[in-house]
């Protein structure tokens, strides 16, 4: 049933792309990455991710690259309990320098009992005319 929402993320990625501006592209692949995230879309996260893909997560309290990301996902897929509930980004900033780019913004992610609120910064490279995710650092904003 989860491998509808990877096919109609890539439905929309390869129907909306053809007028989108690169920035655009990119916030769309980026919420697909969100997606994946919340769904455990393999498939999807197989062909986003570099092989040199590296996740530096909260406070540095973990670090993955794209095996590790790719387990959880099966994992989670296999049965594994996960108690993410939502996944929400919003404020993307994207810079782009040659054939690389930084996305920014901030996702919400809901695991109960309050969402936590955390600032990403990620890093695609155009490889052979496609994306793909470098790397990924994630920060919990603290609560004021």
């Amino acid at each position: 049933m989860k491998f509808i929402p990877l096919l109609l993320t890539l439905l929309l990625l390869a129907f909306s792309s053809s007028g989108q501006t690169t920035q655009e592209q990119l916030v769309e692949l980026d919420k697909g990455w969100e997606r994946a995230l919340l769904n455990s879309e393999v498939e999807f996260l197989e062909n986003l991710l570099a092989e040199e893909f590296i996740w530096v997560h909260n406070h540095a309290s973990q670090i993955d690259g794209k095996a590790e990301a790719l387990n959880r996902a099966k994992k989670i897929r296999a049965g594994q309990q996960d108690d993410t509930r939502n996944r929400s980004p919003r404020d993307h900033q994207i810079v782009i320098l040659g054939q690389t780019a930084v996305v920014s913004g901030f996702t919400v992610v809901d695991r109960g009992p309050k969402p936590t609120t955390y600032h990403f910064m990620r890093t695609y490279a155009l490889l052979a005319g496609k994306w793909k995710l470098l790397a990924n650092h994630t920060m919990a904003i603290p609560e004021e």
